[in-house]
Parts: structure tokens; sequence; C-alpha cells
């Protein structure tokens, strides 16, 4: 690679990048299609599940989509028995979103899946490697934060 330039090198990478994608959301779009739940969906319970109850106002926030979405997202998780809507204890106009114990049951096989892809992926690598690959991964996740637009 002496021989090779900077922009080449860092297009490579950007080309590995997109190949990575590609496969990451097809294999997740397949794993979750097993599950019957769609990528948006599992958006939501993954939402839900590291900030417990929270608003629909809060869940548009937090995953960057509109509150029409996150309606229509919660309306199908809803009738599939996945989350429920209660009552805000301090805000008589809002309305909580909740996982179901049968929204909790798939979310935690969801994380258990997760795990387990990780080991796969990873266990031919070092815990240096790892760190080293997360560390570069990092980088590249916080330079693309800078460039989002404000939500």
């Amino acid at each position: 690679m002496h021989n090779v330039s900077t922009a080449a090198v860092r297009e490579a990478a950007l080309e590995r990048l997109w190949g990575l994608v590609l496969v990451l959301g097809q294999l997740m779009q397949s794993g979750l299609a097993e599950r019957g739940i769609t990528v948006a969906r599992a958006h939501v319970m993954w939402q839900l599940q590291l900030d417990g109850a929270s608003t629909q106002r809060a869940l548009s926030r937090a995953l960057r989509v509109t509150a029409r979405n996150v309606t229509g997202l919660v309306d199908g998780l809803e009738a599939d028995g996945l989350v429920a809507r209660g009552d805000h204890p301090t805000d008589r106009r809002a309305t909580l979103v909740s996982l179901t114990p049968k929204g909790r049951a798939l979310a935690a096989a969801m994380s258990k899946d997760q795990g387990e892809f990780a080991q796969l992926l990873f266990e031919n690598m070092s815990e240096r490697e790892v760190a080293g690959f997360t560390k570069a991964l990092d980088q590249v996740l916080d330079r693309l934060a800078k460039l989002m637009p404000p939500s």
C-alpha cells in the first residue's frame, strides 16, 4: 500500500463501509423478518428497551422520524401485542408507550441474537484487534454525527 495514494486508501475504506452497511442491513432484515418484525418497528422496540416507557414525542425525537411515523409504528406494534399505550402519570395530554411482556421477551431475544452475532463476527480477532476496529468505527461515527442535520 506504500504506492497507493491516501485518497485511494480512503475511497477503498468507504467502499468497504458501504459493503458492510449492505450486508448488515440484509442480515438484519432477514433476521427480524424471521421474528415477524420490520427494521423500523425493531428500532422502536430497542428505544423502549433502552429508555423504558416513553411518549411518542420522545420516541420521534430519539428515532429522528416524524410523529406521524411513530404513530403508525406504535399502532402496528400495539396490534401485535408488543407495546401498550397508557396514561402518563403527570401529563394528562400525553400517552406513554411501553413494551408488553411479549414485547420485552422479543426485545430480549433480539438482544441475545445480537450478542451471539457479535461472538460469531469477532471470534477470530484478538481483543486488541476488536478494540482497534471499534476505535476506528467510533471516529467514523463521530464524523458522521457532525454531518447530520440537527433534529
